[in-house]
């Protein structure tokens, strides 16, 4: 592909979802250790901190996330105007090093565990174990099946 059609598809014309995985920001050396990942998608209520730029050095909290800006806004990073209003500062995510995590979305945590995000446990009564992985409709047939021969069996 082009160099240009690149440019265009990635920077001025991204779909949301190329800009949702623009939102990335690197991790901690200890989230880094925990989870095995080097970066991950910013959200609301991530705890940061700034390694470049005017404001280096700050710690905070996400207060806004920014997809258009490829930015977010962090709770005391504020600039004055000459009026005396203050206005919310956005940088760059590529200038925050993640500290700590939101943990209200289970599924980005299990996502990042390397877990299925889906897996809801299942009681069998045959086997009376609790599944942890999510069990398909042919997985079920098969043992309702396999429990039917065994009852006629058991008749005969």
């Amino acid at each position: 592909m082009k160099p240009t059609k690149m440019r265009n598809e990635l920077i001025y014309h991204p779909t949301f979802h190329t800009r949702s995985k623009q939102l990335g920001s690197q991790l901690s050396e200890d989230l880094r250790k925990k989870y095995g990942k080097k970066s991950v998608r910013v959200i609301e209520g991530d705890s940061i901190k700034i390694v470049r730029g005017e404001f280096k050095g700050v710690d905070g909290k996400i207060s806004k996330v920014s997809t258009k800006k490829s930015s977010v806004a962090v709770e005391g990073v504020k600039k004055e105007k000459t009026k005396g209003d203050k206005f919310d500062v956005y940088i760059h995510t590529s200038n925050l090093l993640v500290t700590g995590l939101n943990t209200e979305d289970k599924w980005r945590i299990a996502k990042l565990e390397g877990k299925k995000p889906s897996g809801k446990p299942i009681v069998t009564e045959k086997a009376t174990k609790v599944v942890t992985e999510k069990a398909t409709k042919k997985e079920i047939t098969k043992e309702t099946k396999v429990a039917k021969t065994q009852k006629k069996e058991v008749e005969k």
